[in-house]
């Protein structure tokens, strides 16, 4: 039952619009391997340059752009909380490390976003998803 629960919870979570019916099915066959790359890190670059005419490889860019965005502000905030953290005692170096746990939100959004450009669907990001930086 509590498995269940889990995935009733993980469902309602990535419950988010999907426009998979707005993009081409041969768009989407031929760039889904563009649109996977999109989802680590710098290789955002790669649909964005490779692929610029495809619809389906430029959603799934600015999704990965948008978390790549999301990554370095997380660690940019992380390393400041842990300075602080460090700077009143080295003791709580236990605590500093526990926030590294964050960095777990970002790899199950990836992880959502591969998933979805290898089953060929055009589906937002949870929490990020909404924000447009490409067009």
């Amino acid at each position: 039952m509590e498995q269940n629960n889990l995935q009733n919870k993980f469902d309602e979570f990535n419950n988010t619009p999907d426009s998979t019916s707005e993009f081409d099915p041969q768009d989407i066959e031929q760039n889904k391997v563009m649109a996977v790359l999109a989802y680590f890190g710098i290789l955002v670059l790669v649909p964005i340059l490779g692929a610029p005419n495809s619809k389906f490889a430029r959603f799934h860019a600015n999704q990965g752009l948008i978390l790549l965005l999301a990554c370095v502000g997380l660690g940019i905030a992380l390393y400041i909380l842990n300075v602080v953290i460090l700077a009143i005692s080295w003791r709580l170096w236990g605590l500093a490390s526990i926030l590294n746990i964050l960095w777990l939100a970002p790899t199950v959004l990836a992880i959502i976003g591969i998933v979805n450009a290898a089953s060929g669907k055009a589906k937002e990001l949870p929490l990020i998803g909404k924000y447009k930086l490409l067009k």
